[in-house]
């Protein structure tokens, strides 16, 4: 009799998270977690979104039942910056989306991914943060408006949709996970659930 495959809960509702994680094969839920995402003063850009991946993995372990104490919860948060400091979130509308991207012109923005992968059973907490370094093009207004129309990226930090035509706007990609950049770092998670014993495939460690 073989062993039931334990729960794996992605605790996120983004669509972006949703679709990497569906590529790994294994079957998962989605649950959207209830965390207070409000900037704490002086936190550094990769320390906050080490704060929120695993207070959103924490938010959604903790609601679970004492039946289901034993799943994978999986929390992920992304922040940017340009300066080192000054967090970059999502733009939210047209206007700030331009503002970014008219910063972003010529420059660095530096993405910073974090993983927290938990299980209330045993305990388990394993925790990662990847970094990208994307330089972007010399963004004239109109390539700007052009791809602000066409994509629409108000729901992405730093209004760069890498997954998307947004692709166009960057001269290079720095980092070790490609699909840190669009939320959800699959390299660092496959390691991560074949640590707790779930990899996705057979025989992989």
């Amino acid at each position: 009799m073989s062993t039931p495959m334990p729960a794996l809960i992605l605790a996120s509702t983004s669509p972006y998270r949703r679709e990497l994680l569906g590529r790994l094969g294994l079957p998962f839920e989605t649950v959207a977690p209830q965390v207070d995402e409000t900037p704490i003063a002086g936190e550094t850009p990769a320390a906050a979104a080490r704060r929120l991946a695993r207070a959103k993995a924490e938010a959604v372990a903790a609601a679970l039942p004492a039946a289901r104490a034993d799943a994978l919860v999986i929390g992920s948060d992304q922040t940017a910056t340009l300066d080192g400091r000054r967090i970059i979130g999502k733009p939210g509308g047209h206007e700030q989306a331009r503002a970014q991207l008219r910063a972003a012109s010529g420059r660095e923005m530096v993405f910073h991914t974090a993983l927290a992968l938990l299980r209330r059973s045993d305990g388990l907490v394993d925790e990662q943060l990847v970094q990208t370094r994307v330089r972007f093009r010399e963004l004239s207004d109109t390539a700007i408006e052009a791809y602000l129309t066409a994509e629409r990226p108000y729901d992405c930090a730093g209004s760069a949709k890498a997954e998307g035509l947004g692709i166009a706007l960057l001269a290079s990609l720095d980092g070790p996970d490609p699909t840190a950049l669009i939320g959800l770092p699959l390299i660092a998670l496959t390691g991560a659930l074949c640590r707790a014993g779930l990899p996705p495939i057979g025989g992989l460690r």
